[in-house]
């Protein structure tokens, strides 16, 4: 708890999306109950993005849109999420 509490541990960004991907897989979860037998999942990318998307602001960054060609050559969709299942982070 030391880590998070001085200053010398986790920057505030960093914990607030650690939060905001926990508190999106707990309404994931709640929401579809029955898609989620108990077990041990990955976060699912779309969330992981929309949790990126929200702090954008706080970075002072925009994000653009893959033109089709971009998208077709890394096999993505052009809306996301923008990683293939296989990408681990």
């Amino acid at each position: 708890l030391v880590n998070l509490g001085c200053g010398t541990g986790h920057p505030s960004y960093v914990m607030s999306s650690s939060f905001a991907n926990q508190t999106l897989a707990q309404i994931e979860l709640w929401t579809k109950k029955g898609q989620y037998p108990v077990g041990v999942y990955t976060l699912p990318k779309h969330l992981d993005e929309k949790v990126a998307r929200l702090q954008l602001t706080t970075l002072n960054a925009k994000l653009t849109e893959l033109r089709d060609d971009q998208a077709k050559y890394i096999g993505v969709p052009k809306e996301g999420p923008y990683k293939t299942d296989h990408y681990r982070y």
